[in-house]
């Protein structure tokens, strides 16, 4: 079982990627840019590589399988974007496009149950949202958009371990700011009148988003903490060492 698999999701200009920059150990990560060779907005030290055809990402997982002490971890940046290029490459071209739409789906489930499942190191898959409506249920979902089969079933169903990346205004978070060591606010923060942070648990006003962690993993003071991505995978890392006592 990985305990450390996390999925990143949230609307363009939320954060996701600035997540990131906390990791420690950063080159003995390897990082799978699907946006366009796009730079991170932080210098970093990833083993990087610029993903120009999706079945590439198959590559890096052997390559890290094959090679496994020389790896903290893997990054996907991002999952809409790689499922966009499988898109652009695979079924736009085919001659059969039901055919086609039958391995986008089955191009993702590979991902998922062939490579992922194979490692125990630490996965982030980053992915953004979209508001959908949902015209059985009557309301607006936030979740991951992609197309076909996978839209139904949901790529979020892959994960455990769901945050969502905000930009939250600073007086919404004043009270909590003052009960969780995971939420600092800074001048600029105090400056600009909001904060980048990660939300870590529903709340009345987001019943319809996927967010979702291990019970008791979060306590109602860390629903909204630093969107600081090494600072999820050590709280991971603290609760299932006091899981295992």
């Amino acid at each position: 079982m990985n305990n450390n698999l996390i999925l990143v999701s949230g609307k363009t200009g939320t954060g996701k990627s600035l997540s990131l920059r906390n990791l420690e150990n950063q080159s003995k990560w390897m990082y799978l840019n699907c946006e366009n060779n796009k730079a991170l907005p932080f210098k970093n030290k990833f083993e990087s590589y610029n993903l120009t055809d999706p079945m590439d990402v198959f590559g890096g997982f052997d390559h890290m399988l094959s090679k496994p002490d020389d790896y903290e971890g893997v990054i996907i940046d991002t999952a809409t974007f790689l499922m966009d290029m499988y898109e652009s490459v695979y079924v736009a071209t085919a001659a059969d496009g039901r055919s086609a739409w039958g391995d986008y789906a089955q191009f993702w489930k590979r991902l998922m149950q062939m490579y992922v499942a194979k490692t125990d190191k630490k996965i982030a898959i980053l992915a953004h949202t979209a508001d959908i409506f949902n015209e059985g249920e009557l309301v607006t979902e936030t979740l991951v958009k992609v197309k076909g089969s996978l839209m139904a079933q949901g790529i979020e169903s892959y994960f455990s371990n769901v945050i969502s990346t905000k930009k939250v205004p600073i007086k919404k978070l004043e009270a909590q700011n003052q009960a969780s060591d995971l939420l600092k606010i800074t001048e600029d923060e105090e400056e600009v009148g909001f904060k980048h942070c990660f939300q870590t648990r529903l709340t009345k006003d987001t019943v319809n988003e996927r967010m979702r962690a291990p019970l008791g993993m979060w306590k109602r003071s860390e629903t909204f903490i630093d969107n600081d991505l090494q600072s999820v995978f050590n709280k991971l890392e603290t609760y299932y060492a006091e899981e295992e006592k």
